[in-house]
């Protein structure tokens, strides 16, 4: 599962992606500052079960921080997006080829407006980063309808007679799709699959938007909010996609601080609305000014920075997934070695305790027998669908 982070060039992109993960993809103010995809390690928020249980954990795949656990996500920043990209423009192809395997997006915009359709710098408020929005979902569908189009008389008589959901997915698989997606594309568009050979081009148009929709899910990161203009663009967003996740976000707030947080000079955990001051000594005056506008400017207007809601809604809100702990202790929330809710498992809402010995390790799926719920130590039936936060023993 990867979160891929995405944009036209010049809008903060490489900025929020260093302040997801801490990496250090170049930031520069002109396009195409990233040509090769950036791959890192991000991490989802989740309240840690040690508090409820009154115990401290030593995780192992994951980290806790003040009661706060972060899960790992693997995160990609791509080549920024431009007008015709379907169509090879700029760095079109490799952008879209890079995001085949991206389970969600988070489409950084510049809710500034000062950047163009091409992502070069402008005046502040004089571009309509809505247009950015509705360009950047038309690249990518026409970008799935131009692969689907060229192939499309050799593929409708392939599935033809077949059950075109597995058939389709099977065939495109490399897009990163699979039958549940297929399937729920062709519900929501309202297709005749057994007259695939008859589709016209709007028909198959229409297919491949709702296929988009449900295998590349977008959360907007209305970006560069700590600029006056972006208050009111982000109202207007809201309005007019209001079907959308839209998260106001100041990428350079949350990157420094981060890096204060990091040097010891404040203390502060990613998706906080606030930080404390630690050592005033270790801090420039710049860095003041900085913390003086961070206050006023993004806390004071959106209570947090918004990069790391970003990465929680994406996870939780459109791909819809859970937090598990499995342990080999019930009593002790303990693996054999003796650490305390060890590891933490990014799972699917409808996760079963059979699902999650497969997780673990596929030996200990073909062994499972049976599991138990950690907190009331009782056995639980092995299709039982598990909850956010459950902490379950395997039994094998």
């Amino acid at each position: 599962m990867e979160i891929g982070v995405v944009g036209k060039p010049n809008v903060g992109k490489n900025t929020f992606f260093n302040a997801s993960t801490l990496s250090d993809a170049e930031i520069a103010n002109y396009p195409f500052t990233t040509v090769d995809a950036n791959k890192a390690i991000g991490y989802v928020r989740v309240p840690c079960p040690e508090g409820e249980l009154g115990i401290t954990c030593n995780p192992k795949n994951s980290k806790c921080v003040d009661g706060n656990r972060f899960v790992p996500v693997e995160m990609i920043d791509v080549a920024g997006l431009v007008p015709k990209a379907a169509e090879g423009r700029g760095l079109g192809n490799k952008f879209l080829d890079d995001l085949r395997q991206a389970s969600a997006l988070i489409h950084v915009v510049d809710a500034s407006g000062s950047t163009d359709i091409e992502g070069k710098p402008v005046p502040s408020g004089s571009h309509d980063p809505l247009n950015d929005i509705r360009f950047l979902e038309e690249e990518i569908e026409l970008w799935f309808f131009n692969i689907f189009k060229r192939n499309w008389e050799k593929v409708s008589k392939k599935i033809l007679g077949k059950e075109f959901v597995k058939s389709f997915a099977e065939m495109f698989s490399g897009l990163g799709f699979g039958e549940k997606e297929v399937s729920h594309a062709i519900n929501e568009s309202g297709l005749d699959s057994s007259k695939i050979a008859s589709w016209s081009d709007e028909e198959l148009f229409e297919f491949t938007r709702s296929l988009r929709k449900v295998s590349k899910p977008i959360v907007i990161a209305a970006n560069k909010t700590d600029i006056d203009i972006a208050e009111d663009n982000v109202k207007r967003m809201k309005s007019e996609f209001s079907h959308s996740i839209i998260i106001p976000v100041s990428s350079m707030a949350e990157y420094v601080l981060k890096r204060m947080a990091d040097n010891g000079a404040i203390t502060y955990l990613p998706g906080d609305t606030s930080y404390e001051m630690v050592d005033a000594d270790k801090i420039s005056d710049k860095e003041k000014k900085g913390l003086e506008i961070i206050d006023e400017n993004v806390f004071g207007r959106f209570g947090s920075a918004g990069v790391q809601d970003c990465i929680n809604a994406a996870i939780f809100e459109v791909l819809e997934k859970i937090v598990i702990y499995p342990v080999e202790d019930e009593n002790k929330y303990t693996d054999k070695d003796g650490n305390v809710l060890p590891d933490a498992y990014i799972m699917d809402k409808c996760t079963t305790p059979r699902d999650l010995a497969f997780k673990i390790h596929t030996e200990i799926g073909e062994r499972f027998i049976g599991a138990i719920d950690a907190k009331t130590k009782r056995k639980i039936k092995s299709d039982k669908e598990l909850e956010k936060g459950d902490i379950i023993k395997i039994l094998t």
